[in-house]
């Protein structure tokens, strides 16, 4: 029924009929909007519980145990995914939520800031010293403060040097300060500028084509040439530092060793061929400061190594590589990593659930639970502790072994993954010997990975002089960020230094913990 019609033929006041008017079109008007509203909160409860859904699901997912079928890089690549997923989702819910206040996670606790950090105080005053409520003075009682982090991103400055000339007018002669010592001899890169093209390059594992762009937009031209030059000149004057890591890495009784692939540029066929970057860590039992240092060698081939430790003789952690086994016979004495032990039985578990792989993994298990006992213990305690508990374990662990193989038929993953530990049982077993061997070569895989995530960002390395250039720098940022420096600070530090430096001094300027020199 038309009320407006209705209304019109009892003839009424027309102030009155208009008021009926706009009553009615209000009337309407609220009417759409309710239904419009009631719409969109079905729409939004709907939303909500999809949403609900997909989190619960992507929480479930998030939180499994971890599975060692993906590298650590791509787990915390994924498991970097899932944390920003599931922070925009429930940033959804909580918008879409209109009586719900944002909920704090358990655990999400804010960390404090460092408090090395340049603070810049931003004071926000009430717009009145009087109270709202009544009109009286308003008095002090005390600062709420709460704190953001900021950054900047790489800002260029110019250093201007100034150099007075004096002149004698008696003899004709003019005196200036002398101009101070650099790395690049009238180049126009400060040690700072320096240092952020290799950082970037060597730690970040940024191509420089990528740093070309960053200046671009801040309006500074640094062509790639240029930091080419840059990047081969700083290489050099680096390089008898890292030769000085080397020589007191070989000082050591006990070391780590990998290797890993790394793409050289064939200029002659257009491709690529693998050369290989290897790597040399000290042991964290022992004492003395780490040392990391990086190798870059053509090939893969054994005599590379017995090149590199020269006449070094003492216990290498190595995998059971055969390049290695020519250093046996020559004094050098094999220690085993449990690690690639345990990871055989990992992935037999993985594939089938096998109940032979449960139970080695569970015996390796306990003798990683004894290494956790005596983490913080010296070495002479260490070695008490290996062998009352250690040594029981690994003698059940080897009976086992043995007993188990023999009802293994031949062939098989399982039989192969035990017959992987068998046969490199003495060196395996060789840490409880003493307190200061360590009994995986975790930390210098550890230390080899970063290259292996650089590697898909640089591609390949240019040449053999390129790759022994990279590894030179690697080596004293790695060992930098091993003593628990600042490889930034430290290498800008030491370019200042490093061209007046004489060279009787060299130990001062490695990257070494300071009272450890």
């Amino acid at each position: 029924m038309d009320l407006a019609a209705e209304l019109a033929r009892f003839n009424p006041d027309p102030a009155l009929a208009e008021w009926v008017g706009r009553l009615l079109e209000k009337s309407e008007s609220d009417a759409a909007f309710i239904h419009q509203a009631n719409l969109k909160s079905k729409r939004d409860e709907l939303k909500i519980q999809a949403l609900t859904f997909e989190l619960a699901y992507y929480k479930r997912i998030r939180f499994v145990n971890k599975s060692e079928q993906f590298s650590v890089e791509q787990r915390e690549l994924f498991e970097e995914t899932w944390n920003t997923d599931i922070i925009a989702m429930e940033a959804e819910v909580e918008q879409l939520s209109a009586t719900s206040k944002p909920a704090k996670r358990s655990g999400a606790g804010r960390q404090p800031l460092p408090d090395h950090l340049l603070r810049i105080e931003h004071r926000h005053e009430p717009e009145s010293c009087t109270c709202g409520q009544c009109g009286h003075d308003l008095v002090k009682i005390g600062d709420d403060i709460s704190e953001q982090l900021d950054v900047e991103p790489a800002r260029f400055f110019v250093h201007r040097h100034i150099r007075p000339q004096y002149a004698c007018r008696t003899c004709e002669t003019i005196t200036a300060a002398p101009i101070p010592a650099a790395v690049i001899d009238g180049g126009m890169a400060a040690p700072g500028l320096l240092t952020w093209v290799m950082v970037s390059k060597f730690m970040d594992h940024l191509p420089l084509y990528r740093l070309e762009q960053i200046a671009a937009r801040s309006q500074v031209p640094l062509a790639r040439s240029t930091l080419s030059e840059w990047v081969g000149r700083v290489g050099v004057a680096l390089q008898p530092l890292s030769d000085r890591l080397a020589q007191l890495l070989r000082e050591r009784s006990v070391l780590h060793a990998d290797e890993t692939p790394v793409p050289q540029l064939d200029p002659g066929n257009g491709k690529t061929k693998k050369a290989y970057l290897w790597a040399y860590r000290s042991n964290d039992l022992e004492p003395g400061p780490p040392i990391l240092v990086f190798d870059y060698q053509p090939g893969r081939h054994g005599e590379h190594v017995r090149n590199f430790l020269e006449d070094w003789r003492g216990h290498l952690m190595v995998d059971d590589y055969a390049g290695y086994k020519a250093l046996f016979a020559q004094g050098v004495t094999e220690l085993g990593c449990l690690a690639h032990a345990r990871r055989k039985f990992f992935d037999l578990y993985a594939a089938n659930k096998s109940v032979v792989a449960a139970e080695a993994l569970r015996r390796i298990g306990e003798l990683y639970e004894v290494e956790r006992q005596a983490q913080e213990l010296d070495a002479g305690d260490r070695l008490q502790l290996r062998q009352a508990n250690a040594q029981p374990k690994l003698d059940e662990l080897h009976a086992w072994l043995i007993q188990t193989r023999m009802t293994v038929a031949d062939g098989g993953a399982t039989a192969k993954a035990m017959d992987y530990t068998i046969k490199r049982w003495p060196a395996l077993i060789r840490y409880v010997e003493s307190g200061v061997l360590p009994i995986d070569n975790n930390p210098v895989e550890n230390s080899i990975r970063p290259i292996a995530i650089g590697k898909k960002n640089w591609l390949f390395a240019g040449s053999e002089r390129a790759g022994r250039r990279a590894a030179a720098i690697q080596t004293l940022l790695g060992t930098a960020k091993l003593n628990g420096l600042d490889p930034h600070a430290w290498l800008k530090d030491t370019l200042e230094k490093l061209p007046a430096w004489p060279n009787s001094r060299i130990d001062e300027l490695l990257p070494l913990r300071p009272a450890l020199h």
